[in-house]
């Protein structure tokens, strides 16, 4: 919303309400992935073998999940390039950069859906002990938030495609490139942790 100063020019404030919204979630959700990522690391330190004896066997596809985190921290560049094109107020760039953000994000859940399922199959499960458990609600976590920006993203880009966007109104882009650059900055963090070491 904007407000006029005392010389009659409309100013915006530096923050909007729905970019603060944004934050705020955003703030929740890091003490949310803190917590998940402290307890992985709680279960890793603890055990001298890792993965424990009874899971040494499964191998997690660190090369095809490395390709995917890729893929991901490409959306992220993207993402950003949508960002810079409605501020220019370019909105035909704007819908193509959002749709090839939004095949990027399905690609990416793609691939790590078909990872679990091969681990599944390998014995990899939810129930299969600490390893199995705190495996799949951390990246499961994640990509249910990735599922989410897939979403809003999908959402964005209807509104985009219905010309609710110009440079001087472009919320609804601003909240979800937020939103996606932290999805996408979460995902290294993760993939080094649980993958890697």
């Amino acid at each position: 919303m904007e407000t006029q100063n005392n010389t009659g020019v409309h100013e915006r404030p530096p923050l909007s309400n729905a970019r603060l919204a944004v934050l705020v979630l955003l703030g929740a959700e890091t003490m949310l992935f803190s917590g998940l990522i402290g307890a992985f690391l709680v279960f890793r330190v603890g055990n001298v073998t890792w993965p424990p004896p009874s899971h040494i066997g499964i191998e997690l596809p660190r090369l095809v999940t490395g390709i995917n985190t890729a893929l991901l921290l490409l959306s992220g560049y993207t993402m950003f390039q949508a960002h810079r094109a409605i501020q220019a107020d370019r909105a035909k760039q704007l819908r193509r950069w959002l749709l090839i953000t939004g095949v990027l994000g399905l690609l990416f859940l793609g691939v790590q859906g078909s990872e679990w399922v091969q681990l599944i199959q390998k014995g990899l499960t939810l129930q299969s002990g600490v390893y199995g458990g705190i495996f799949y609600v951390l990246i499961g976590c994640h990509a249910l938030h990735v599922l989410t920006a897939v979403i809003w993203l999908l959402v964005v880009y209807g509104l985009a495609v219905a010309g609710r966007f110009s440079a001087e109104h472009y919320v609804g882009v601003d909240t979800c490139t937020i939103y996606w650059v932290f999805v996408v900055a979460l995902w290294p963090i993760l993939y080094v942790l649980v993958y890697l070491l």
